[in-house]
């Protein structure tokens, strides 16, 4: 037994003859096996309020030495990218274009009703107030999350100075970016599965400096829970290979309405030195084509110096 479809599969053709405390995990193993993979056994137990000698018997009863071997053959399917593309096969296969857009998109509505259903209020509050009073405000996202992150920065920027996207291209340079983070900063990491290792070290080494850390991602036994201070929860699997960010980047627009009503003055003022930046240094080249009467500028300029 040497992948996690063997164990999903074992699961289900021993399913009608586990006890009741035993379902209880297989169906957690089903539904967040990707977050099972980080979790110790007594961790599993805790989450589902049961021993953790229960959860070490499950790996047992489904024929592994241990709950160990178990965790690995788990691992297997984080790792294996092509397991998503057979899931959307099954659920998206016999559908034509149109029913498969409609699919998709009332996929992300349930992600959506969700995360609105599941977001604590209070620990929103909290990562507004962390973020307005911090003197730093680091911003790590990995792979998928490269937008979101991205999109983040882009708009704290404009609220606020001393906020940093961390560049993520090795694990030493994102060390080293972080090198002064202290008690007075804050370190937002976000990740959804497959969860980024990479992403959990910053979080790990924010903690360790006394940092205030927010994380971003799909669920409480999220690992990147491990080291957070505060959780924001977005609902974000979707059976495909493209993970949906629909969640996630709304709960990421609700954190820049809010921060814009608590600090309106500096928001507007940030954005009228913009407007007198792009006034003075993008008079001759627009990189916005907004224009409906007229035709964009970029065409006599150009002409006139190829002319000359």
């Amino acid at each position: 037994m040497d992948n996690a479809q063997d164990v999903l599969t074992r699961i289900s053709e021993k399913y009608s003859s586990m006890s009741k405390s035993h379902k209880l995990i297989a169906d957690f193993m089903r539904e967040h096996y990707d977050q099972a993979v980080f979790m110790t056994a007594a961790k599993v137990g805790e989450a589902l309020e049961i021993s953790e000698s229960t959860v070490v018997r499950f790996a047992t009863f489904l024929g592994y030495d241990g709950y160990p071997e178990l965790v690995r053959a788990l691992a297997d399917q984080v790792k294996n990218r092509l397991s998503a593309t057979a899931k959307m096969d099954v659920k998206y296969g016999h559908k034509n274009q149109s029913e498969v857009l409609k699919a998709v998109m009332e996929s992300d509505m349930e992600k959506l009703q969700d995360t609105i259903k599941n977001l604590d209020p209070d620990a929103f509050d909290m990562a507004v107030k962390a973020i307005l009073n911090a003197k730093n405000i680091y911003i790590v996202g990995i792979r998928s999350c490269v937008p979101l992150a991205e999109f983040l920065h882009f708009y704290l920027n404009m609220i606020r100075g001393n906020v940093f996207l961390v560049n993520t291209t090795s694990v030493s340079e994102t060390f080293e970016q972080m090198i002064r983070v202290d008690d007075k900063d804050v370190v937002i990491g976000i990740s959804f599965p497959r969860y980024s290792m990479r992403t959990l070290k910053v979080m790990e080494f924010a903690n360790d400096r006394n940092a205030t850390v927010i994380t971003l991602t799909d669920t409480i036994h999220s690992p990147m829970c491990l080291y957070s201070s505060i959780n924001l929860l977005a609902k974000s699997e979707m059976v495909s290979i493209v993970d949906s960010l629909v969640a996630p980047l709304s709960v990421i627009n609700a954190l820049v309405v809010a921060l814009c009503l608590k600090r309106p003055q500096a928001v507007k003022k940030n954005l009228e030195s913009l407007e007198d930046v792009w006034n003075n240094y993008q008079v001759y080249l627009n990189d916005e084509i907004n224009f409906i009467d007229e035709e964009p500028m970029l065409q006599n300029p150009l002409k006139k110096e190829k002319n000359e």
